[in-house]
């Protein structure tokens, strides 16, 4: 995902969580306490350690391959792949944002490995 957004070396930290744990910092930093599956900082390249960091929820990931019928790690690294996008300027707010999200989603994913499954889209 960071080479797919023309910033490999970008040091990303990855924080898996619950529900309960996402939910809370999706309260307390974009004020919407609705369950979410992955939230993304962007924490700046002045730092020491990492630019960014991406919480995705292991128990939305589980609970939405149930759903859809698929393994919860690939909708696990879905999240992931989503966060990433995100710190590398990806949008997908508008539609035509939200387009270009789902096809870098989609190209990442398959340069993975993981084969195309009907997509539920990530929250964040």
């Amino acid at each position: 995902a960071l080479r797919h957004g023309r910033r490999p070396g970008l040091e990303v930290g990855v924080v898996v969580v619950d529900d309960a744990t996402l939910a809370g910092m999706h309260a307390e930093w974009l004020d919407d306490a609705s369950p979410t599956d992955v939230i993304t900082f962007d924490l700046g390249d002045d730092l020491e350690g990492p630019a960014g960091e991406v919480y995705v929820s292991v128990d939305r990931a589980r609970a939405v391959a149930a759903e859809r019928g698929i393994d919860p790690a690939r909708e696990l690294v879905l999240y992931v792949v989503h966060g990433v996008l995100h710190l590398c300027d990806f949008d997908d707010h508008a539609d035509g944002d939200r387009r270009r999200m789902r096809a870098a989603e989609r190209e990442v994913l398959a340069s993975l490995g993981h084969p195309p499954v009907p997509e539920a889209e990530p929250d964040a």
